[in-house]
């Protein structure tokens, strides 16, 4: 993983003027079943957030093409899960994931439309959430909202690290703060409160089927 990464930065120090492309490409296919666990995209994303700080590549660029990769690449997967089921589950490229996928499906199936935004920051889940989204037959309005506000939510948590390292909490603009406070702080809550409506009700008799 650390030589990919370094290849992959080494490209993007060597070629600027496609920064943006080249993260869109990681962030696509790092939502990918089994292709997302081979790619470094929030490495990636860390470096790029210390490249804008230096103006060594434009921030607008590399923000909506690494936000257009995220969405795109979870939508993907998504739709693979939904048109082929379980049996996206039984192709010998999973055999040796078995573990991993029945847990992602416990999660999904836990947490509900929560699992799309804690997905993008469950290190192993991140890559499988998508596809068992799909597979488990998720309200596609409910998903592709969560994808959208999600995807913005984590290229934003991982570009300001590298940035705000390269040009110091001291220069950045104070509204650029507030604001990203605000969304921080509404992504969480979101969150909770899809946690909470996913959370299973205790039976009632009469009411709900135990």
């Amino acid at each position: 993983m650390s030589g990919l990464s370094h290849d992959i930065g080494q490209a993007l120090s060597q070629n600027l003027a496609w920064a943006g492309p080249i993260i869109g490409l990681v962030t696509f296919g790092e939502s990918l079943i089994v292709i997302g666990a081979l790619l470094p995209a929030t490495v990636i994303l860390l470096l790029l957030g210390g490249l804008i700080a230096t103006g060594a590549v434009d921030a607008t660029v590399v923000i909506a093409w690494a936000f257009a990769g995220a969405v795109a690449g979870d939508a993907a997967s998504f739709a693979l899960g939904r048109r082929l089921g379980t049996r996206a589950l039984r192709h010998p490229m999973l055999a040796k994931h078995r573990r991993l996928i029945a847990r992602t499906r416990l999660f999904t199936r836990r947490h509900g439309v929560a699992a799309i935004y804690l997905g993008r920051f469950a290190g192993p889940f991140r890559a499988f959430v998508p596809l068992m989204a799909g597979v488990s037959r998720m309200p596609s309005r409910s998903f592709h909202l969560a994808n959208f506000l999600s995807g913005g939510l984590w290229v934003a948590a991982f570009l300001s690290p590298g940035f705000i390292a390269i040009r110091g909490a001291s220069l950045v603009d104070r509204n650029v703060l507030v604001v990203g406070a605000i969304v921080a702080v509404l992504g969480v809550a979101i969150a909770v409160v899809l946690r909470h409506r996913a959370t299973p009700r205790p039976c009632q008799v009469g009411l709900v089927a135990c």
